[in-house]
């Protein structure tokens, strides 16, 4: 039994720095055609909202994905899933190096997204299984480093190739996720749920609601919006009344996960406001070209994949409160400091983004081992699947959210009265803003976790 375990850790940890080399690719190709959307865009005359289906079908079918692939656990292997997802993945790549048309390149994305959407689910699940909750902060915190990197990476990389070779050439990154292909089906177990029939009905609908409330966020469409409502009620009739539902609504009378996920979307946007914004100020007000922008923002990136175990082991150690309490901090510190300083050199930008970039994926690690916790093991495929969808879904909202702020253009009102210089105040009033909310949340997760938290440490004493 001791020789199993000992085997099963060493699984474990092999199959974490797999697992990051294979997000650092995944991150990277979810973010890299940003860059090449000029490009594409004048290739095949398109207008920009034609082009950004590039970015938005990826998106939506990516979304829909990971809570996909999250419930398949429940009755598939992961090495059987996860070679599905990678194969797919690859597939997805070489449509999209030969495509000579547009559709082609919209096919080849959404292959691609159907595959890579198991990776996210992955991230989450592999910890939960193979790692004790008390180790399952450090797990969780190689997962940061390897969202980090493909975040620094991407932007970089794109910039590199499509400026010296082809933005085509970026579909052959995502073909070197097939080198992990063999440690998975090495180290991964073939354990497997005992859920029998799989409800697709409720799937679908599910599918839908997440699609339609994505475009209605995206696209601005009030009949998406209606749409995505309409699919929600008739997905929560479904699971309701089903006799093996898509999702049993058990889990979501578990309060504590509930409520989990609520805080989570919050305080998940608030983060995912930093990579959206920093570029935006750069740009606008320190007229920086995007090359230089992602020189400006590499530090916090690199210095996040740096710390990434760290903020894992104030987990394990401390608790899971303390870091999301430290996660809290670094936010409040980045977005109070960015709120002063917008205006000024870009070397103060690069510095204050650090604490927020930190703080953002210290909040990740904390929320997942947190949400993690409230799951009995039954249900942490499609528990952990939701989690997974909801930080996308809030990613896509911040961004939508703060895109239509910075429509409106110069605020009345400045909330911060250092900024001197008038295209700065909205994005100082953004960041004021932000501030306030981690506050507000992190408040919020005190009274309703705080107390839970510090009875357990007390019995650890």
């Amino acid at each position: 039994m001791q020789t199993y375990h000992r085997t099963y850790k060493n699984s474990g940890e092999l199959l974490m720095r797999v697992l990051a080399f294979t997000l650092i690719i995944s991150v990277m190709n979810a973010t890299m055609f940003n860059v090449a959307l000029p490009v594409i865009s004048k290739q095949f005359q398109l207008s920009p909202s034609k082009v950004s289906w590039v970015i938005t079908g990826y998106m939506i079918v990516y979304a829909i994905g990971t809570v996909t692939f999250g419930k398949l656990t429940d009755k598939y292997s992961l090495k059987d899933l996860l070679t599905f997802g990678l194969l797919f993945l690859s597939l997805g790549s070489v449509i999209g190096l030969v495509a000579t048309e547009y559709w082609m390149i919209i096919v080849a994305r959404i292959i691609q997204a159907s595959g890579a959407a198991v990776i996210p689910a992955l991230a989450v699940i592999i910890p939960v299984r193979y790692f004790s909750p008390e180790k399952r902060g450090r797990a969780l915190g190689t997962s940061a480093i390897g969202l980090a990197l493909g975040t620094a990476l991407g932007p970089i990389v794109a910039g590199f190739v499509t400026t010296a070779l082809s933005w085509q050439v970026l579909f052959i990154i995502p073909l070197l996720s097939l080198f992990t292909l063999p440690f998975y089906r090495r180290y991964l177990d073939d354990e497997k749920g005992d859920v029998g029939k799989i409800d697709f009905i409720g799937g679908a609908l599910l599918a839908g609601t997440v699609a339609t409330l994505l475009l209605a966020l995206t696209q601005g469409d009030a009949w998406f919006l209606v749409t995505g409502v309409v699919l929600l009620i008739l997905f929560v009739f479904r699971i309701c009344y089903a006799k093996n539902p898509f999702v049993k609504p058990d889990i979501f009378q578990n309060k504590q996960y509930s409520l989990g996920l609520v805080i989570t979307f919050v305080i998940t946007a608030l983060g995912f406001g930093i990579p959206y914004i920093a570029p935006q100020l750069l740009s606008v007000v320190n007229h920086m070209s995007p090359a230089l922008t992602g020189i400006i923002m590499l530090p916090s990136a690199l210095m996040t994949a740096l710390l990434g175990r760290k903020g894992g082991k104030i987990a394990d150690e401390k608790g899971n409160s303390v870091l999301l309490y430290t996660a809290s901090t670094l936010l409040f510190i980045s977005f109070i400091f960015l709120s002063s300083v917008v205006g000024l050199s870009s070397v103060f930008i690069a510095i204050f983004l650090i604490f927020g970039v930190l703080g953002q994926s210290f909040m990740q690690i904390a929320m997942s081992n947190i949400i993690s916790r409230t799951l009995p093991k039954e249900q942490t495929g499609i528990g952990m699947g939701f989690f997974s969808m909801l930080n996308f879904i809030s990613a896509a909202a911040s961004t939508a959210t703060l895109g239509k702020v910075l429509d409106f253009g110069k605020p009345n009102v400045q909330l911060n009265p250092i900024p001197q210089n008038s295209a700065a105040i909205i994005y100082s009033n953004i960041f004021l803003v932000l501030a306030i909310l981690v506050v507000v949340m992190t408040v919020i997760y005190y009274v309703q976790f705080g107390h839970i938290a510090k009875k357990k440490s007390l019995e650890r004493e």
